[in-house]
């Protein structure tokens, strides 16, 4: 799939040769300022797209799946100019930059019915934020589920590392797949989860048995040079995959964990659910003992569907051209383990004990319809993306409804601890900035202040687009989007 024409994107190239710089500031309290301003241009639209073969309708990303990758150094301020020209889905979108610290940027986190409406076909924007960390992230769309659909990319943002590496090779998406799109399999979904057809690495793998002259689809691959040190950026992109990362007979070592710089650790098999992302290091030292190796990404069978889970593969080659390698996967046991219990901040700070005075309950089960919901403290998040809970903010609207599953956090330099309890079976990961169902809101009265009023304009224009879109065309709103 290639990147359509026409449209410009302005960045800077992955370097190589790169020598680690001990992060000894702590970015959340002395940030960088470069004065440097990125833009970048992104485009939407529905294609035909047959990542492992098999067509199927999608959404992409300037035409491509993943969509291209934002550059940055850190202490940048990003321009990031979206336009939704879903025209035959006819899909509001939103762009969601995930991890990224919307420091006095509320405005610019890009979710639909939290921070803003969404934004109708025909319709731009512009999403203006700082680039307050370093490390690896993706942006998405975060209405519906378009992010599964193909709406997403990688973020890199330069800055210092913990080890030594010797060339960047970027941002490697995990996906699972599936023929039909996540739109199509949702009705089902809520009676309970599906079992997918494939997966995908960096967008793309081969359907169907090795030397089957029905396989359809290519592998990833990537060339090693011996001896040299190459840092990936794994993200996990998938819907409903936990997946365990490995390359055969090489030592992985990991050196960041959701843009936080880490002491590094090795392993052979990394750990990586949904949204997580990992800054890794693989050394080219195994050419003499093949000169073809898998790279795997193992759907584990405790928390995920799927019926090609052994064929998720990509190539590490050594030689002039990749060929079907022989080598055999570490040995591991399936689980839908996280790797929280090795990870150690490279930067640490110190923490207030906690005061467990209120505990949130997570469940799940069928609601009066029949059909599956997660509840968070006895409910499912519901809100009007029509009236986006940053804008009632703003207009000191405090009459919110239950199902907006709001916890206010009225006091400042304050540590606050949640623990989920849940005696239901399924492993669910959960990240702070919508979670499964709840919001937080934080010193809500210093909020305002923060959105300026062109802000305030940008996002009124995208609600009264959508609203008039949306009564256009008679769409019902039936979750929050988000």
């Amino acid at each position: 799939m290639k990147a359509l024409k026409g449209l410009v994107l302005i960045g800077i190239a992955i370097s190589g040769a790169l020598t680690a710089s001990v992060p000894g500031v702590n970015y959340t309290e002395q940030p960088m300022d470069t004065g440097v301003t990125r833009e970048y241009w992104l485009e939407l639209t529905d294609m035909i797209v047959a990542p492992d073969g098999v067509p199927r309708r999608a959404m992409a990303v300037n035409g491509s799946i993943p969509g291209p990758t934002l550059f940055a150094d850190w202490g940048d301020t990003l321009k990031v100019h979206v336009t939704n020209k879903l025209t035959t889905s006819l899909n509001g979108t939103s762009i969601h930059f995930h991890g990224i610290r919307q420091n006095y940027t509320s405005s610019a986190d890009g979710v639909t019915s939290i921070t803003q409406c969404p934004l109708a076909v025909g319709q731009s924007t512009t999403y203006t934020w700082k680039a307050l960390q370093y490390g690896s992230t993706w942006y998405h769309s975060h209405f519906g589920l378009q992010a599964w659909e193909g709406v997403f990319g990688g973020i890199i943002i330069n800055g210092p590392a913990t080890a030594n590496y010797d060339e960047d090779l970027g941002v490697t998406f995990l996906n699972d797949w599936d023929h039909e799109t996540a739109d199509a399999m949702y009705p089902a979904a809520q009676h309970g989860a599906p079992t997918l057809d494939n997966g995908l690495i960096n967008g793309t793998n081969v359907y169907g048995a090795d030397g089957s002259s029905s396989q359809t689809g290519s592998r990833f691959n990537v060339r090693f040079q011996a001896g040299t040190s190459y840092r990936l950026r794994l993200v996990n992109a998938a819907i409903d995959t936990h997946f365990k990362f490995s390359i055969d007979d090489h030592t992985i070592k990991v050196i960041a964990s959701d843009l936080v710089p880490i002491q590094p650790y090795e392993t052979t098999v990394l750990n990586i659910g949904m949204g997580q992302r990992y800054d890794i290091i693989i050394t080219a030292d195994q050419a003499r003992k093949a000169e073809n190796f898998w790279m795997r990404a193992i759907p584990q069978v405790a928390c995920s569907l799927n019926s090609n889970p052994d064929n998720i593969k990509g190539i590490v080659y050594y030689g002039r051209r990749p060929r079907t390698p022989s080598t055999i996967g570490y040995d591991f046991v399936d689980s839908c383990d996280d790797e929280t219990d090795i990870i150690v901040p490279y930067i640490s700070k110190v923490v207030s004990p906690a005061k467990w005075n209120k505990l949130e309950v997570a469940t799940g089960a069928a609601n009066s319809a029949g059909l599956f919901r997660w509840l968070l403290n006895s409910t499912t998040m519901v809100v009007d993306w029509r009236k986006p809970t940053l804008q009632a903010v703003i207009d000191d609207n405090v009459n919110y409804a239950a199902q907006e599953a709001i916890i206010e956090l009225d006091e400042a330099n304050k540590w606050v601890y949640f623990m989920l309890e849940t005696t239901f079976p399924a492993a669910h990961p959960i990240h702070l900035h919508e979670g499964f169902a709840l919001q937080f809101i934080e010193r809500k009265s210093e909020i305002a202040a923060t959105v300026s009023r062109s802000e305030e304009e940008r996002l009124n224009k995208i609600c009264k687009g959508w609203d008039k879109f949306q009564n256009a065309l008679g769409i019902v709103q039936d979750d929050s989007g988000v």
